[in-house]
């Protein structure tokens, strides 16, 4: 399996896009801003769109792309997504004032577009892949997801705060690489807890759930571009004041769109 990284910032400048990632040709994962970068014929290969949740910079490119490749389409392109995520992209997108609402049209017998609820804990079987909807802690309702690839699984934590849930579960399987988000420095500590999202020393924090013997590399996602490069800094550093005391052991990078990972 491939992972392509369409995006990864929490924001958008120049060079900088929002979250979403491509597996193989027909998968994504979340629709920020990054799917605007893929060829008609890339964006009309794309079967399957799983969101984390309903947040603008997850969901931006949506309903953009319904609307590139409907006429292209010999079926609907199927959205999963927790019932809260489709109830807001139906009362606030897909609503006939912001955007047509394309899960009714052409006709409501053969829409351009079809939304599945899932729930944390659900395994889904899409174009060969095993997907496993993980829970997520944030400001809306939210998750991540684990995706199978033979000898281990690529997580995405999606956007999350404090998530004891979340490692428990990671715990339980053989992971390969992992994709985390580290919103905001240090300096923003009491904004990261407002909005429900991580910044260094709270990472520091979570990381001390992975059960030792467990070494695999870590992706930093989600950083803000204003201060992506503190950020970094600030996570290479965090070795030296854990609260657990614990050495730091894993392999960590900063995510970065254009990159490729084979799987």
């Amino acid at each position: 399996m491939n992972v392509r990284i369409l995006g990864c910032s929490g924001a958008i400048a120049k060079g900088c896009r929002t979250t979403s990632f491509l597996l193989d040709h027909d998968v994504l994962v979340d629709a920020g801003t990054g799917v605007g970068d893929l060829t008609l014929d890339e964006l009309n290969g794309i079967s399957h769109v799983l969101l984390t949740h309903s947040h603008l910079d997850h969901i931006a490119a949506l309903p953009l792309m319904v609307d590139a490749t409907a006429a292209r389409r010999s079926a609907p392109l199927r959205v999963y997504a927790l019932q809260a995520t489709i109830d807001a992209l139906k009362a606030h997108i897909f609503n006939n004032t912001i955007w047509p609402d394309f899960s009714n049209l052409p006709t409501p017998e053969a829409p351009y577009i079809c939304f599945h609820p899932v729930t944390p804990g659900q395994t889904l079987q899409l174009a060969g892949k095993q997907v496993e909807v993980l829970p997520a802690v944030h400001t809306v309702p939210a998750v991540g997801y684990a995706v199978a690839m033979g000898k281990g699984y690529w997580v995405f934590t999606g956007d999350t705060a404090h998530n004891p849930a979340l490692w428990a579960r990671i715990n339980q399987l053989e992971v390969a690489l992992l994709v985390i988000e580290t919103a905001f420095s240090d300096r923003e500590c009491d904004l990261a807890k407002r909005s429900a999202h991580l910044v260094p020393h709270a990472l520091a924090s979570e990381l001390d759930f992975i059960e030792r013997g467990k070494n695999y590399p870590i992706y930093i996602t989600h950083t803000k571009p204003a201060e992506t490069e503190l950020i970094m800094a600030e996570i290479q550093r965090f070795g030296q004041t854990r609260p657990s005391g614990r050495e730091t052991r894993h392999n960590i990078r900063r995510l970065q769109a254009g990159q490729v990972f084979e799987l």
